[in-house]
């Protein structure tokens, strides 16, 4: 059955992020973290059940239920092993074509999902991540994710859902030598990422164009606030906080500029900005683009910061040496410094720069990784 409008005059158009992704015309593809899932999960049923599932299906956090072809299916006693090689679609990603493979074996009843990290796969050796010192660099919600699957399989093959997940990379260490890994202390690999299961391709002039046909859209519509955000968690925030429609949310990525500049010459009265607490550190110190490549969080500002909001020198130099953005904040949060909402504050001013004097009211929203918020702006 199609899809159709409430009207029933036809196909519904799509709105928000995923009009966005249609007028790109670019391809979307898969996560390291939604690739180890579905090899995590033909593993443990090949274990269970005796045969591997090809292709094997899961779900991702956002419903979809994509299907992946197994390059690597071995069966060995007490272990299994399936791996899937990577699509990113028509993003130009590093991992591209590596094959991630996961290796699951029985361990006793209440142990639960134990995470490892197999070769090509990082692990974290400095504070500040979401993961602690020690563990494999799979993100949390990979984590989930193989934990959710596990149990379904467990639950349909009558196991009992407690295992070890050795998730590997194929050339994973060499390949990790082209991220920044390295500098935030990530060794051996790779991390394995994504919080949608979804790469969405990032062609900088197709999508810069995608956000400004997104401004056009709320404006015909009468919408009077929109939202730039940096991705699908930024988004679920602002929706909470202020109720936003969909058409209302701008998937800006990393293109703050490109957002600013459009609607300084297509205004609307209200423009909220949300995004990660790092990404919007990077917008407060003057940055435009927010790419890990092309911009980098500068903890010395950040000092300079935490120092306006009442910190003495020790914090301000522990922040100068901290290992992330999210470190320097978790520093501040713990002496009582309001970093989170000092970012907030630069952030909007520098939005407000770029605007040049045009009929644009502007607040930011600063969250973490679980859509947390750290800090807030005024509306001016």
């Amino acid at each position: 059955m199609s899809d159709t409008s409430s009207t029933g005059q036809g196909p519904a158009a799509p709105s928000g992020r995923d009009a966005q992704l249609k007028h790109t015309g670019l391809r979307s593809g898969w996560t390291t973290g939604a690739c180890a899932t579905a090899a995590a999960t033909a593993a443990y049923t090949a274990l269970l059940a005796g045969d591997f599932p090809d292709p094997v299906t899961i779900t991702l956090p956002r419903g979809q239920t994509p299907a992946f072809a197994l390059a690597v299916e071995e069966l060995d006693g007490g272990r299994a092993t399936a791996g899937v090689v990577k699509d990113a679609g028509d993003d130009p990603d590093v991992t591209h074509g590596a094959l991630v493979r996961a290796t699951v074996r029985r361990l006793p009843p209440g142990s639960g999902v134990v995470f490892r990290a197999g070769p090509g796969v990082g692990t974290v050796t400095l504070p500040g991540l979401p993961l602690d010192v020690g563990e494999p660099a799979i993100n949390p919600v990979p984590r989930q994710l193989i934990r959710e699957h596990v149990a379904r399989v467990a639950a349909a093959h009558g196991g009992t859902g407690d295992v070890e997940v050795t998730v590997s990379v194929d050339h994973g260490e060499e390949i990790a030598r082209s991220t920044w890994n390295g500098r935030l202390g990530i060794l051996g690999g790779l991390s394995i990422l994504g919080t949608t299961g979804v790469v969405v391709p990032y062609s900088c002039s197709a999508w810069i164009d995608s956000i400004r046909r997104g401004v056009d859209v709320a404006r015909a519509a009468g919408l009077t606030h929109v939202a730039g955000c940096t991705g699908s968690t930024s988004e679920k925030t602002v929706v909470a906080e202020y109720g936003l429609p969909e058409i209302a949310l701008l998937d800006m990525g990393d293109f703050a500029g490109a957002v600013l500049k459009y609607v300084r010459r297509h205004p609307v009265e209200r423009l909220t900005v949300c995004g990660g607490f790092a990404k919007l550190s990077k917008l407060a110190a003057g940055h435009m683009d927010l790419h890990s490549g092309r911009s980098q969080v500068d903890k010395g500002f950040l000092a300079e910061l935490a120092r306006r909001g009442g910190a003495d020198e020790a914090l301000a130099a522990e922040i100068a040496a901290a290992n992330t953005g999210l470190a320097a904040l978790q520093l501040c949060q713990a002496r009582g410094v309001p970093l989170g909402d000092l970012v907030a504050v630069g952030a909007r001013d520098e939005a407000l720069s770029v605007l040049r004097g045009a009929p644009v009211a502007v607040d930011v929203i600063c969250i973490d990784r679980a859509g947390t918020v750290v800090g807030r702006s005024e509306v001016r």
